[in-house]
Formats: C-alpha cells, sequence, structure tokens
C-alpha cells in the first residue's frame, strides 16, 4: 500500500455505501480523505455489492417512489418488526433523514428503478437501484474519485490507537496512519465463524453468510477492546431463509428465497413450524433465518404448487418439482408418508375466503397447532416445487454505541471527540432485534451523511 500522505483529515475504515458516503461528505467540505478497504478492488463495497434497495420516509411521490410513507407509518413498522429493541431518539432521526437519501444519491451519480412486484410489496416504501448495489458503488467511487478521496484496497485495518477515548493512528500491516478523525463504517463480524458460535453454538457451522466474506469484525473488535462502548447481543442479526444450495460466502440476494408466504414450510421431520402467513414478506423474511436455525440440523423445505408460480422473484437456484407430494419428498429427503400427512391435515384446514396476496387477506387456516394467518390456499395444483432452506446471515447487529453526531460512546461513559461509526458496525443502535427491507442501506446513508460531516467538521476545526 503506497500512501499519498501520512496523516490525514479524515481516515475511514470500511468501503461499503456508509463508508464511501461519509468519504464523499468529508471531502465536499474539504477534508484530506483516506479510505481504506479492506476488500479487493473487484470486490469493494461490503454487503452493499448484493442490496438492491433503500427505505426512505418521503411525503407525497419522491423519484420513481408513489404514494406516501410517513414518519408515523415507517415508526409503527420499525417498532413491529424490533418489538421496541430500538434507541428511539437514533431511530427517529434516521427515518427523517431518510428522506433525503434518494435525492443525495441521484444527486451523486446514482440511478433508480421502478420497483419488483410479486410477494415484495413496496412500491411505495423502497427506491430500486437501477443496477443494484453494484451499480450504486461504482457510482459512488467514481464520484469520490474526482473529488481526490484517496481510496486503498486490501488494506485491512491490524491495530487502532486510541488515547483516553481519542483516535490517534492506526495501522494496516506495517504501515501506519494518522488522522484528525476516524469514521468506522468496516461491517459486522458475520463472516467470523467462530465469532458467531460463541453467540450460536456448533450450529453456526451450518449457517450461510450471505455477503461478504471479509466482513470478520476486526475493527469492531479493535474498539471494543479500546474502551468503546457495546451495543447489541451478539446473536441478533439480519438472517433470512435462502437457497441450501447456496455458496457458504458471498452468494448475495440472488439465493433469498421470496414464497414462504404463498406456500407451507416444513422441517426435517416434515413438520410445519410457524406461520408462514404472519405479515406480508418484508416485514418478515428476516425471521426465518432465525427458525430455521432452531430447526434440527438448521434444514427447512418451502413447498409450493403451480399456482404460486409467478407472484415472486425465484432464487438463482430452480425448484426441485414433482407431480405427486409423495415424489416430492422423495427429492427433498423426508418421509413421504409424513409429508402427505401434513400437506393433507393442511389442506383440510384452509378456511373458504378470496386469496389477494397484495394484501393481508385473511384467508387462514383453522383447528391446526400452527395455523397461517393469511394467503392459506390447499396445496393441490401439480406440479409440486420445493426449496431447500439453511439460515442465511446477512449482517450482525452487535456494534458500538454512537449518538445523534455519530460519534461513539466509550464504556466510560464519555463521548469520544473524533471516532464516528456508520452502517452496520452501529446498526445494533436502531435495530435491536428483527429487521425491515431497506433499512440496512438507509442506516448506512443516513449515518454515512452525518459521519462524513462531523468527521470533516472537526479536523476542519
Amino acid at each position: 500500500m503506497k500512501l499519498e500522505h501520512e496523516h490525514y483529515d479524515v481516515v475511514i475504515a470500511g468501503g461499503g455505501q456508509a463508508g464511501i458516503v461519509a468519504a464523499i461528505v468529508a471531502a465536499e467540505k474539504g477534508a484530506k480523505v483516506c479510505l481504506l478497504e479492506g476488500a479487493p478492488r473487484s470486490y469493494r463495497g461490503g454487503n452493499t455489492r448484493h442490496t438492491r434497495n433503500l427505505r426512505p420516509m418521503h411525503i407525497g411521490p419522491l423519484s420513481i417512489l408513489s404514494g406516501t410513507y410517513d414518519e408515523q407509518e415507517y415508526w409503527q413498522d420499525l417498532m413491529r418488526v424490533t418489538q421496541g429493541k430500538t434507541n428511539e431518539n437514533l431511530a427517529r432521526m434516521t427515518l427523517k433523514r431518510s428522506s433525503e437519501s434518494v435525492q443525495w444519491l441521484e444527486q451523486h451519480g446514482v440511478q433508480f428503478q421502478p420497483p419488483l412486484g410479486g410477494t415484495l410489496h413496496l412500491g411505495r416504501t423502497n427506491a430500486f437501484f437501477m443496477g443494484g448495489g453494484k451499480q450504486l458503488i461504482n457510482a459512488l467511487y467514481h464520484y469520490a474519485e474526482q473529488l481526490k478521496v484517496e481510496v486503498h484496497y486490501d488494506a485491512m485495518v491490524t491495530d487502532i490507537n486510541i488515547e483516553d477515548g481519542v483516535f490517534k493512528s492506526l495501522s494496516v500491516g506495517d504501515q501506519q496512519i494518522s488522522g484528525k478523525s476516524l469514521i468506522a463504517a468496516s461491517g459486522g463480524f458475520e463472516a467470523n465463524i467462530d465469532w458467531l458460535k460463541e453467540a450460536w453454538g456448533d450450529v453456526a457451522e451450518n449457517f450461510i453468510i450471505r455477503g461478504t466474506p471479509y466482513n470478520k469484525g476486526a475493527v469492531l473488535k479493535l474498539l471494543l477492546n479500546a474502551g468503546a462502548q457495546q451495543v447489541g447481543e451478539s446473536n441478533q442479526c439480519h438472517a433470512v431463509a435462502i437457497d441450501g444450495r447456496a455458496p457458504k460466502f458471498d452468494g448475495g440476494i440472488c439465493t433469498r428465497v421470496d414464497c414462504v408466504s404463498l406456500g407451507i414450510v416444513v422441517n426435517k421431520d416434515a413438520q410445519r413450524f410457524y406461520d408462514e402467513g404472519e405479515d406480508f414478506w418484508p416485514k418478515r423474511y428476516a425471521i426465518w433465518g432465525r427458525l430455521v436455525a432452531a430447526q434440527p440440523d438448521q434444514v427447512a423445505h418451502v413447498i409450493i404448487d403451480q399456482k404460486a408460480k409467478g407472484s415472486f422473484m425465484p432464487p438463482v437456484f430452480p425448484a426441485q418439482t414433482a407431480n405427486t407430494i409423495a415424489e416430492l419428498a422423495e427429492k427433498m429427503g423426508v418421509s413421504p408418508v409424513t409429508l402427505e400427512e401434513t400437506v393433507n391435515e393442511y389442506n383440510a384446514a384452509v378456511q373458504p375466503g378470496s386469496f389477494d396476496h397484495t394484501e393481508l387477506d385473511g384467508v387462514h387456516t383453522a383447528g391446526l397447532k400452527t395455523n397461517k394467518s393469511n394467503w392459506a390456499r390447499a396445496i393441490d395444483t401439480p406440479p409440486f416445487s420445493a426449496y431447500s432452506l439453511r439460515p442465511g446471515i446477512t449482517f450482525t447487529y452487535l456494534g458500538v454505541e454512537v449518538n445523534e453526531q455519530a460519534k461513539m460512546k466509550m464504556s466510560d461513559g464519555k463521548t469520544s471527540k473524533n471516532i464516528f461509526a456508520a452502517g452496520e458496525i452501529m446498526a445494533g443502535n436502531i435495530l435491536g432485534q428483527g429487521y425491515l427491507a431497506g433499512i440496512g442501506m438507509t442506516i448506512g446513508n443516513v449515518f454515512g451523511r452525518i459521519a462524513g460531516s462531523e468527521a470533516a467538521d472537526y479536523a476542519n476545526n
């Protein structure tokens, strides 16, 4: 790594959306900025590479978004998924500042496209990136280069020198870099299987890591060891059910299985274990990783029939299909007799109603140990299809506590005057548990802008 300087106004650890947004904002304020991306250039961007959208508050239509998504509705949605485990001041500030996110990104070269339909139900609430997260990252890096932001790849931070809560310098291998301020935007520890096992036990060996293999939590651990105040719990994370055939790391969003609400889910014993129609998929998809993790061998299967085809985005791997439930069971590796019993019992419990997957239609089952609340249709139209499921970890919520200026709090009760945090490394301030589609990118965008501005102001003053 060849540095242009050894001392900078703002040093940023992490090159995902939060880091590059912070770099742009700081550079626009005249700061001399060095961004350290731990991944190679071709893998830059962390988990942002795999994203599709962010969730902004808006009053009236916004860019490609229709209607209104106001603070009250957004707040209620967040409360529903987190069950109140959030810092209300930071959360409400994030929701309000999210109204600026789309325009800010468009002004910096990011393009948006009309939203996807089907089970996603996001046309009014989520702004989709044209070309996905990779396009967003490329556009922002291009913009940062024009501002002369100095970017280094394969630049894993190996040590951080903090004295009395004040950042002095950090090391990348044997290279030392000093700065007036530091922004930590290096993600969580989801790619560190040993750390996951500390929280989850040996079952973590069966987890699939949807995102970058470079998020091992090195910067997070250095900050915690240096006295940063921890926020969040080590076993809380964004965990979804993904295709069991996905690669161990970096499979991304295309491995997610989005047809759960249109069918039933069984474990390896061919038994249902949770309400597949509890709420709209974007408000419930992030609980299914944890649900599958609690099943034997961390394995499950979603089963649909021909009626569900065309109503969801299929994952990258094709479904297993068969003309009978028994034949499908054989392909799935579960008991044909038990699966037939489970499906027949479910079908008999489906109540009459008008199916409408665009609404909470109330079409439900009755009399089962585990009932389905909405979108309950008999699975009776061949060919039948099944997708295997495994827990897919996107990012972890354990991180560092911050205030409204994105300044990192210390365990002694003080607030660091020159260490800031943005993105997944501090998302646990807002996400105590659960997840709302697109809010991770919202947190990264909002706190990236705040951290970049505050870090530059500190350096300039």
